[in-house]
């Protein structure tokens, strides 16, 4: 088995055995303490590290002992972490074994970090992989799901992934290892245990090869995902543009509808933003519809807006009134934030050309000013322009989207008339300009 493993180290590019140290996760069951023993015998650079989550009492108290053992008879460095695993799931509304997942995933990267190590080694094998995929398809998946677990991934690695359970018991008998059970592993109060005890046998009997014949799956699974992956970014490529400044996301309509499979690549691009399939495919088809059409995401609302689809944040607080003195620099409202400069000599200044940035004659402004959310009936004389402007009809012009509209601001002077729409226009009426002696510019940050 040691070679199997070392040909799976190495087809799979894995870690150099010579010259990475690896951080081994060992819990004390089968399956870790045989890694280990694999690792160690294979001459990598190991240390051991053990979770204590302070759900099994005694139990839990003897495998850390046992870990304790294992580690000094290898003469290797180990770490241990006791943590209060139910605690934080209350605490961030989560499963405990969510919670669990996530604690020590994100201890093992502190000892990665700390002790300069390479990669984290978890004892993931074939059965464990089959179980994932099945798991996920019952909870509905894309491709990520159903290639279950990754060989790598970013520094964390399964070196036994190619190895089905049957094979890591006939190398701990044969090597006479020693390892510690886990009870909760028969609880039926978890899903994974549900579905290894009550489902796996009932597709075992129709096929006994199912672990071998899953993680063939996952492997072709996994080639289709990287096509896909590649398909993808360049129809991205193609039909995104990002304005970073006012995080925002444009996805032109035309572009997607060439595109084959276009709610699989459509799903693909938003799915950093948290939108679901079923989401998704409501866009799609509102594709040909009329404008104004909102889909909300937990973080994100996105506006089919003409020939594009506009993507930006939930803007989960109420934006309120907030001024500027004379003499104050910077404003802080809601997370936007306003850094105002006075320059006393107007005959050398340039014009900023940015849109972010807003240059004022100093001495037709009246302190404080105010920033606020437009309102309907607000009008200004947009610079350039002759004569006044409802700002509702200035934002059609200017063919703001739908949910841009909502975060639209104006910077009004002391006696209410707006100097700026931010963002997009200066009114003329504070415009620069040769018989100006000082200039403000606020800029937005």
């Amino acid at each position: 088995m040691l070679e199997s493993v070392r040909h799976f180290i190495e087809e799979n590019n894995l870690f150099s055995i010579e010259n990475d140290p690896i951080l081994v996760a060992v819990s004390g069951g089968l399956d870790s303490v045989v890694m280990l023993d694999v690792l160690h015998k294979l001459g990598a650079q190991v240390a051991v590290a053990h979770c204590h989550f302070g759900l099994r009492g005694e139990d839990a108290d003897a495998d850390e002992q046992f870990v304790r053992k294992l580690a000094k008879q290898y003469g290797l460095p180990y770490f241990a972490e006791f943590f209060q695993t139910k605690a934080y799931a209350e605490q961030e509304g989560i499963s405990t074994q969510m919670a669990a997942r996530f604690l020590r995933y994100r201890w093992f990267e502190q000892v990665r970090q700390v002790q300069g190590l390479a990669y984290i080694a978890t004892a993931h094998h074939q059965r464990d992989e089959a179980e994932t995929m099945i798991l996920n398809l019952t909870h509905g998946t894309g491709l990520a799901g159903l290639h279950g677990i990754q060989v790598k991934n970013g520094h964390i690695i399964r070196p036994l992934l190619g190895l089905g359970r049957d094979a890591l018991h006939e190398y701990l008998v044969e090597r006479g290892l020693r390892w510690r059970e886990d009870d909760s592993n028969d609880s039926p109060v978890y899903q994974r245990n549900l579905l290894r005890h009550e489902v796996l046998p009932v597709l075992r009997e129709i096929n006994p090869n199912l672990d071998q014949t899953m993680h063939g799956t996952a492997e072709r699974v996994g080639g289709a995902e990287e096509i896909v992956r590649r398909y993808v970014e360049e129809a991205s490529a193609q039909a995104r543009r990002d304005e970073d400044e006012d995080e925002v996301t444009y996805l032109n309509i035309a572009t997607l509808q060439k595109t084959a499979a276009t709610a699989l690549v459509l799903h693909e691009i938003l799915r950093p933003f948290g939108f679901s399939w079923l989401v998704v495919k409501d866009i799609v088809a509102a594709f040909g519809g009329e404008s104004g059409r909102k889909f909300d995401s937990p973080t994100h609302r996105l506006v089919k807006d003409r020939e594009q689809l506009v993507i930006t944040p939930r803007r989960l607080t109420q934006f309120g009134t907030f001024q500027l003195a004379a003499g104050q620099t910077d404003l802080l409202a809601d997370g936007m934030r306003l850094k105002a400069e006075l320059h006393d000599d107007a005959r050398h200044f340039i014009i900023p050309r940015s849109k972010s940035t807003a240059a004022l004659d100093a001495d037709k402004i009246k302190f404080p000013l105010t920033l606020r959310k437009w309102q309907e009936g607000d009008w200004f004389m947009p610079l350039g322009m002759k004569g006044k402007k409802l700002l509702s009809d200035f934002l059609i012009d200017q063919k703001v989207p739908l949910n841009l509209k909502d975060d639209v601001r104006v910077l009004t002077s002391a006696d209410g008339k707006i100097c700026w729409v931010v963002g997009w226009r200066v009114d003329d009426r504070f415009k620069v300009e040769e018989t100006s002696e000082r200039v403000l510019t606020v800029q937005r940050m």
